[in-house]
This record gives C-alpha cells, structure tokens and sequence, in this order.
C-alpha cells in the first residue's frame, strides 16, 4: 500500500487547503478514501445519534502534479485511512509561501501521513518543514461502511440564497433556539424558522429557483405531482446547519438543498472540481 503526491502550483495548493479548512470545520475525525482519480474525505456519524453525514469528492488531476498510489490489493485499488482533519489543515498552514508540498503515506512507528512543505529560501539550499499526521488504516472488511450516502427521495430541491446571508441569519437565530425549520417549495420560496416558547422568528427568501432534477436524469422523485405551493419542511439541530456555512471557505458555484419531509435535508455545494454533500437529520 503506497501514496504519495505532490502539489507545485500555488493557485491549486492554496485552494486545497481551503477545502481541507471547510473539511475540519466540519469533521472531528474523518476518512480518507483515495483512488486512481479521486480523494473522498468522509464523515458518517450515526444517523441515530442525530449525526450528520458528509461526503466531499475532488479529482485529484485538478489539484496533483505528481499522484502515485497503490491499493491494498490490485482487485481493490484503494486505500482508506482515518485522520483528524484540523492536523491536516494546520500542517498545510505553513504552505502559503511554499515552493512545493509533498504528502506521502509512511509507516515508521505507525502509519503517517507526512506532508513536507518546500519554503523558499535565500541559500540555494531549501528549507522543508516536515509534518507527521498519525493515521489510522480502515481494514478492507470495514470498506463497505464508507460508501457514497444515496441521494434521498427528496420533496422539495431548491437553490439556497447567497450563503454569506444565510449565514447572518442563521448566526443571529442560532441565540434563540437549538433548533431551526427550513421549509421550502417548489416555486422558489424557503423559510428559515425558529419557534420558541417565547419568540417566533421567519426569514422569507423568494425567487430562488428549483433544480430540474427529474427532467435531467429521469430520477423519479416524490417532488414529481406535488402542488408547487406546499411547503416540505424539517427541524434540525442549528449548530450543525452554523457548521456548515462557517466553514465555508470553497465558493461554491452551484449550492442547492433536498428535503425530505420532516426527515431529513441534504446540502450539495458544487465548486467546478469539488463536490460536497451534506446530511443533517431532522429532529423529532
């Protein structure tokens, strides 16, 4: 099993590390799953411990000049690890100057990602500035709970308004309650709720336009036949909803939301070679 990579461009270095910024915001721990073409960082909390599921995909041609790995076997050409995404997103911190970062999978007292940063220097010798990121090695038998989360047979999808200004409101709202109600339609229309003993707060957004889904792929959803006016709504846990566009540092081209009644909403913020999901399940 063997991994190691190298970015030169500063463009595309400086934007990974953003990704890997938003990725430990919202992720404590989370698995690496890489590929021939791929990276995949991965958050699945149980659902029914109220976690939230992240699935963030990026090619690695648009961030690599050097890719090289070896699967664990050559039927199962992949490689998953277990790390803490904030040790990656420190070590890439030093790199806003840097030449060159290598990251390699080394295995001297125990597994390690090792992200060494190339730093200009006056001398013609270069400085590197090396970091060990212990990682753990997910057994192939444990594959299977890493898998992509299936799009759910959503009610409503919509585009959601600019995120900086969801982001004000939900930071406002985030003082008065635990717990926040997005609801939306199909005519472009999502409300941002908090209801409490005490105070009852809305927050209209108009005009935001539905993805054409169903017609794209054929992909029969349960929005299919469904009055444009009606509402599908879910309460979740606000904090996670504040994580999420906090740490937002990729500006998304495309970001949409599905919900599922009272079930669950599932974000999709699409950048040209990033795509990130997100999961939050609704409360009782």
């Amino acid at each position: 099993m063997r991994f190691r990579a190298k970015i030169v461009d500063l463009a595309c270095l400086s934007h990974f590390s953003r990704i890997i910024n938003t990725i430990a915001k919202l992720a404590k721990t989370c698995i690496l799953r890489i590929t021939v073409c791929k990276l995949y960082f991965i958050l699945s909390d149980k659902v029914t411990n109220g976690g939230a599921t992240m699935w963030c995909e990026l090619s690695q041609g648009n961030f690599f000049d050097e890719f090289q790995m070896e699967g664990v076997a050559a039927e199962h050409n992949e490689i998953y690890l277990e790390l803490v995404p904030e040790n990656l997103s420190r070590a890439l911190k030093t790199s806003q100057s840097a030449k060159a970062v290598k990251i390699k999978l080394t295995n001297k007292h125990c597994p390690c990602l090792r992200v060494a940063v190339e730093l200009p220097s006056l001398s013609s010798s270069s400085r590197i500035v090396t970091h060990d990121i212990p990682v753990g090695v997910i057994p192939r038998r444990m594959w299977n709970d890493f898998r992509e989360p299936s799009v759910p047979d959503f009610d409503v999808s919509i585009y959601l308004p600019v995120l900086k200004t969801m982001k004000s409101v939900v930071e406002r709202m985030k003082n008065l309650s635990n717990f926040i109600v997005i609801e939306a339609n199909l005519s472009g229309e999502m409300n941002l709720k908090i209801e409490t003993d005490l105070v009852s707060v809305t927050t209209h957004f108009k005009d935001l336009g539905n993805p054409p889904w169903a017609s794209e792929d054929g992909c029969q959803s349960s929005a299919q036949g469904r009055d444009l006016e009606s509402m599908a709504e879910a309460c979740i846990d606000i904090k996670k909803l504040q994580q999420l566009l906090a740490g937002q540092q990729v500006n998304p081209t495309k970001a949409l939301c599905n919900i599922v009644h009272k079930r669950i909403v599932h974000f999709i913020l699409l950048h040209e070679e990033v795509s990130l999901q997100y999961f939050i399940p609704a409360v009782a």
